[in-house]
């Protein structure tokens, strides 16, 4: 596994992807108060894949943060693989969706969603 920066633990989220946070959540009806839960899980063409959601509350082991006015949750064993990245949303004639540019991925897939570090 790379050497992983926990340094800077900070996610940072752009302008356009908490637009589109803020969005889903209105037009899903997901109470404000509604933390978004990032993480990483094992698979995915690449051996981890992200994982965006929606909770209520933090866990007692996970990071707090608020970024770009979105409250993020992030549990211990993702945070490491997390570490300086930034959630975008695009929206363009290739395709609509989030995308991660995570600084410690060692290689990507071509689907943007999985990783290897």
């Amino acid at each position: 596994m790379a050497e992983i920066d926990l340094v800077r633990p900070e996610i940072s989220i752009s302008d356009k992807a908490a637009q589109e946070i803020k969005r889903v959540m209105a037009d899903n009806k997901i109470p404000e108060h509604f933390g978004l839960r990032m993480g990483v899980k094992g698979g995915g063409c690449s051996g981890f894949s992200y994982v965006l959601g929606f909770d209520e509350n933090a866990n007692e082991t996970d990071k707090v943060l608020d970024t770009n006015g979105v409250k993020v949750y992030v549990d211990e064993r993702s945070l490491p693989y997390l570490a300086g990245i930034v959630l975008d949303f695009q929206d363009s004639m290739t395709g609509r969706g989030f995308t991660f540019d995570n600084p410690n991925a060692t290689r990507t897939c071509g689907c943007g969603h999985s990783f290897s570090a």
